[in-house]
């Protein structure tokens, strides 16, 4: 089976999104995430997929969920489910989970590995989450800190996380 690894950018209560739409805008969280994800496979749900300002993104393989057969992505694969999306990627590939939140719960217990931009603040009016990075589950290889800055409003933290 492929390597699977999330990314995910979050605040401290877990938050992710409200209205299909980042919470956040980090340029080092962005640059990050393309230099992760570029020359691999990346897995969203439809919303996450729409949400996208340009379409699917360049450089890499886009795989989207869906349940409605009839339903198009251009640029990007349509797949009934994460499993079936999981079994058309090549066995030794390192594949990217990019949201949104049904398909982080439903990636976490298969997951190898999470990339996760933790943003030092607490998200008032979101309706889309994270789920819980059980510490049992997991275990950090990497910690990176970040200090606000001229492109950044909050201090964020870089951390990648191995299952254990």
């Amino acid at each position: 089976m492929s390597k699977v690894s999330i990314i995910v950018a979050a605040s401290q209560n877990n938050a992710i999104g409200r209205d299909n739409q980042l919470l956040y805008r980090l340029s080092n969280d962005l640059k990050r995430f393309k230099a992760l994800t570029t020359g691999h496979t990346v897995i969203m749900g439809r919303n996450t997929f729409e949400s996208l300002p340009k379409g699917a993104l360049p450089n890499r393989r886009n795989l989207v969920l869906s349940t409605n057969p009839q339903a198009e992505f251009k640029g990007a694969e349509r797949f009934s489910s994460l499993e079936e999306a999981l079994a058309a990627c090549q066995a030794e590939e390192e594949v990217f989970i990019i949201g949104g939140d049904s398909v982080y719960k439903q990636a976490i217990s298969i997951a190898d590995a999470i990339y996760l931009t933790l943003i030092e603040d607490v998200a008032k009016d979101a309706d889309a989450f994270f789920p819980e990075i059980k510490e049992e589950e997991w275990k950090e290889t990497g910690r990176e800190s970040h200090s606000i800055d001229e492109k950044h409003h909050y201090p964020y933290i870089f951390i990648d996380y191995k299952r254990r």
